[in-house]
């Protein structure tokens, strides 16, 4: 996706939306021209700001929160676009992440029931940054920002320190494989150098998907021995691991650009255990508190969340029980 050249005013409307992203730790400098710029362009449709005498009134959008397909036709009249409206999916998966993940814009401020996929779903600016927003071309504003800032791990922090190598897995047969760089495989990395010695030590990676090789383990033969015949139809969970001491498998759901395990993708995963017997537990990790409160509304019951941020813990999604596998009915 390209664009021809814009003209002065919302070029500087552009630029200023970086600006104000990335005082909010939003992760834009490593990013392709094209992605800042469609990264900006969603955010100023999402605060209804058009021109650079908007920032006063930002988040005041009239209306309900803006779906996808809604922003697109916002940026093609505002921004000298001309975007297909089938490219939604890309405005959620990629282009409005950093602003969610970084808690900027939230989801589904008018319907916190609509499923993460549902293109329906509405997205508005947060309160509390929306004040800070307003503020923005008065004298020190930057300093401003910075103050609202402290005490909180901007997303480009954490996922930084999380990407900057590869960091090698051990196959049960001796096997070294890497993940490449990327958010989501920062969260995988993390999963398997930090979850897995403390909730799962010495257990075995049976499967894990890349985000750019789609695989890059797969054991199938142990897959098949313990009656999970999974294929690549995409139902795939991010990883599965075997406590072979506890008798345990996990399915752990590395949540950057798609949902958390929901009730629907619970069913969905379930489905492919019925020949399991082994008892199951079902995680969903986040990189930190403020990707865990987007999704939180549709994480499924007796299923756990751990966060990359903190991750000594642990939240368990039922009252009648701890931490471990799932009761299959």
């Amino acid at each position: 996706m390209s664009s021809k050249p814009k003209s002065s005013s919302v070029r500087r409307v552009i630029n200023e939306a970086i600006e104000v992203l990335q005082a909010f730790g939003v992760p834009l400098v490593s990013a392709t021209h094209r992605r800042r710029e469609m990264s900006a362009m969603c955010f100023l449709a999402v605060a209804g700001v058009t021109h650079s005498a908007d920032w006063q009134s930002a988040g005041n959008h009239p209306g309900p929160p803006l779906g996808t397909r809604q922003i697109i036709d916002f940026i093609n009249k505002h921004f000298e676009e001309n975007i297909s409206r089938g490219s939604y999916d890309d405005i959620r998966r990629k282009h409005l992440r950093g602003a969610v993940l970084s808690g900027v814009v939230i989801q589904s401020a008018s319907n916190p029931n609509a499923a993460v996929n549902d293109p329906t779903r509405g997205y508005g600016i947060s309160p509390e940054h929306a004040q800070i927003i307003r503020a923005f071309g008065q004298v020190g504003w930057a300093g401003i920002a910075s103050k609202f800032m402290e005490g909180r791990t901007p997303i480009i922090d954490l996922t930084a320190k999380l990407s900057v190598t590869s960091v090698p897995l051990i196959m049960p047969d001796g096997t070294e494989l890497k993940l490449g760089p990327g958010q989501h495989n920062a969260l995988q990395r993390a999963v398997i150098e930090q979850f897995r010695p403390r909730f799962a030590p010495e257990s075995y990676v049976l499967y894990l998907g890349d985000a750019d090789n789609r695989t890059i383990v797969s054991n199938h033969a142990k897959l098949n021995e313990l009656g999970l015949f999974i294929d690549t139809s995409g139902s795939l969970p991010d990883i599965v691991l075997l406590d072979e001491k506890r008798g345990w498998v996990f399915f752990i759901e590395a949540v950057h650009s798609f949902g958390p395990i929901s009730p629907q993708r619970l069913m969905m995963l379930e489905a492919l255990c019925t020949k399991c017997e082994l008892p199951l537990v079902f995680v969903t990790a986040f990189l930190d508190r403020n990707a865990f409160r987007k999704f939180a509304p549709d994480i499924a019951w007796e299923t756990e969340v751990w966060i990359a941020q903190e991750p000594d813990h642990m939240i368990h999604f039922n009252g009648d029980r701890f931490y471990g596998p799932r009761r299959k009915k």
